[in-house]
C-alpha cells in the first residue's frame, strides 16, 4: 500500500448490541448470544439484535414517510451510518464517497413483495425500487446528503470488506479523501434458513446435542435478545473453530456494521489499514473451498507482503461453523504462518454468520481487541499462547464462491 488508511469510526448493530462498551461487555462474556427460534413451524438457530435497538428501527422507518417502505438491511444501514459520520466529526453534505453492500439485499421485503405476488398475480408499486442492491447505499447518500460517489455491491459473505478494499483504491488514487464502507444483512426469514439447510451446514438441535458435550450445560441466556424461549442444555450451537467438530454448525445472525477511513495519519484513527489481500479460488462447485483455502494463502500473503509475520499478533478467521470452511481456512493460517501461528478467533459462535456484514463485525473485534489489549478466544477451542501485546491483526473474510479478502489493521501509525 502507498499509504495507511485510517480508521476513523466504526459503529454497528449486532446481537452484540449498538455502543463499543455494550459490545466489549458482551464479547467478554463466555455465553452465546444464539438462540431458537420458530420458523414455518420448526425451531431453529438463529442470533437476533436487540429487543431496545428494534425499536430505535421501528422509530426510525416512522420517521419519514418514504422510509415506511424500506427493508431492514437500508434501516440498519442508516442508522450505523449516522453513528459512524458523527463519531467521525463528518457531517451530513460533506464530501466523502459511500460503499455499503449486502449479499442477500432486501430479503425480507423481497420475500415479502414475492408472496403477495403469488396470492394476487400483482405487486405492490414499489416492489422494484426498495429491492434492489443499489437500495443500501442509495438510501445511505439520501439521508446523509453526502456530496461524493456511492457504489453498491454483493460479494456474498466478504462484501463488507471488499467495499474496504473498493475504498482503499479510491483514496490511495486521489478520487476520494474520505469513505463509509461496510455491509448491512437481514436474512432471518424462513426461505432463507431453509436454503442453508438445503445445503446441509446449518446447525439442527439433534447434532448440537451430540457436539456439545458434558463440558456445555449452561444455558443458553438470551433472553433479552429473542422473543422466544431458549433451549436448555444448548450453549454453542454454532461449534465455529471447533476444528474437532464431525457436523456443520453455521447458524445465521442480523447485522450492520460500517467504517469512517481516511487517507494518512489521524489523530481520531481507531486504529490504520496497512495491508489488504484479495484473490478468488478455483471452485470445483458453487460453494466450495479449496482444501487448504488456497484463496485465503493468497489473500493473507499480498496482505503481508510489507510485514513480517512474527509481528501479526492475532488473526479474526472468517471460521462460519463449517467443515470445511472452518479446517480450510486453519490450514491456510497454518501454511502462511506455521505452527506458531498467531492467536485465532472468531465471533461466529456469538453472533452467527452475518453474511455481507460478517467482515465488518470481524474488524469491530480486531480493533476492540488493541484497544483493549485483550483477546477474546473461542470459549471451547484449544486454549491458545497469548501474547502481551495486540498492536497488529490479520482480518478474514470468504463468501461462496472463494472471493476471500484479507485486511491488516495495527494499532499505530
Amino acid at each position: 500500500m502507498k499509504q495507511k488508511i485510517a480508521i476513523t469510526s466504526l459503529a454497528s448493530i449486532s446481537p452484540l448490541g449498538n455502543n463499543p462498551d455494550a459490545i466489549w461487555h458482551n464479547y467478554l462474556s463466555e455465553k452465546t448470544l444464539i438462540s431458537a427460534q420458530e420458523f414455518n413451524g420448526k425451531e431453529q438457530f438463529v442470533a437476533t439484535i436487540p429487543s431496545e435497538i428494534r425499536k430505535e428501527i421501528d422509530e426510525l422507518k416512522k420517521s419519514e414517510i418514504k422510509y415506511k417502505a424500506l427493508d431492514e438491511t437500508v434501516l440498519m444501514a442508516i442508522l450505523v451510518s449516522r453513528q459512524a459520520i458523527k463519531n467521525a466529526g463528518w457531517k451530513n453534505g460533506d464530501e466523502f464517497g459511500i460503499n455499503i453492500g449486502s449479499s442477500r439485499g432486501a430479503t425480507q421485503l423481497f420475500e415479502k413483495h414475492h408472496k403477495e405476488f403469488l396470492e394476487t398475480g400483482k405487486t405492490a408499486t414499489l416492489a422494484s425500487p426498495t429491492t434492489t442492491l443499489g437500495n443500501i447505499s442509495s438510501w445511505v447518500a439520501h439521508d446523509l446528503k453526502n456530496n461524493g460517489p456511492e457504489i453498491s455491491h454483493s460479494i456474498t459473505c466478504s462484501t463488507a470488506l471488499h467495499a474496504v478494499l473498493n475504498a482503499v483504491a479510491w483514496l490511495q488514487s486521489g478520487m476520494a479523501t474520505k469513505f463509509l464502507v461496510g455491509g448491512s444483512e437481514a436474512p432471518l426469514t424462513a426461505f432463507t434458513i431453509a436454503q442453508m439447510n438445503a445445503l446441509k451446514i446449518y446447525a439442527t438441535n439433534q447434532e448440537v446435542l451430540q457436539q456439545d458435550g458434558s463440558n456445555n450445560k449452561a444455558r443458553n441466556n438470551n433472553e433479552d435478545n429473542c422473543q422466544s424461549e431458549p433451549v436448555e442444555d444448548l450453549f454453542y450451537p454454532c461449534r465455529a473453530f471447533d476444528l474437532t467438530k464431525t457436523k456443520n454448525s453455521m447458524v445465521l445472525g442480523e447485522a450492520a456494521s460500517v467504517a469512517c477511513l481516511e487517507l494518512g495519519e489521524n489523530q481520531n484513527a481507531l486504529a490504520y489499514i496497512e495491508g489488504i489481500g484479495y484473490a478468488t479460488d478455483d471452485i470445483e462447485h458453487n460453494i466450495s473451498i479449496s482444501d487448504e483455502a488456497n484463496c485465503f494463502q493468497k489473500s493473507m500473503k499480498m496482505a503481508l507482503q510489507n510485514t513480517s509475520i512474527n509481528e501479526v499478533d492475532a488473526v479474526v478467521m472468517h471460521a462460519p461453523g463449517t467443515l470445511k470452511g472452518d479446517t480450510s481456512e486453519y490450514k491456510a493460517i497454518v501454511k502462511i504462518f506455521g505452527k506458531n501461528h498467531p492467536m485465532l478467533t472468531t465471533n461466529k459462535w456469538k453472533v452467527g454468520h452475518t453474511f455481507g456484514a460478517s467482515g465488518m463485525l470481524n474488524m469491530e473485534l480486531a480493533i476492540l481487541m488493541m484497544q483493549h489489549n485483550q483477546f477474546i478466544e473461542v470459549p471451547f477451542a484449544e486454549k491458545q499462547s497469548e501474547r502481551k501485546s495486540i498492536k497488529k491483526v490479520l482480518i478474514n473474510a470468504v463468501g461462496f464462491g472463494g472471493n476471500a479478502v484479507s485486511i491488516l489493521v495495527s494499532k499505530e501509525f
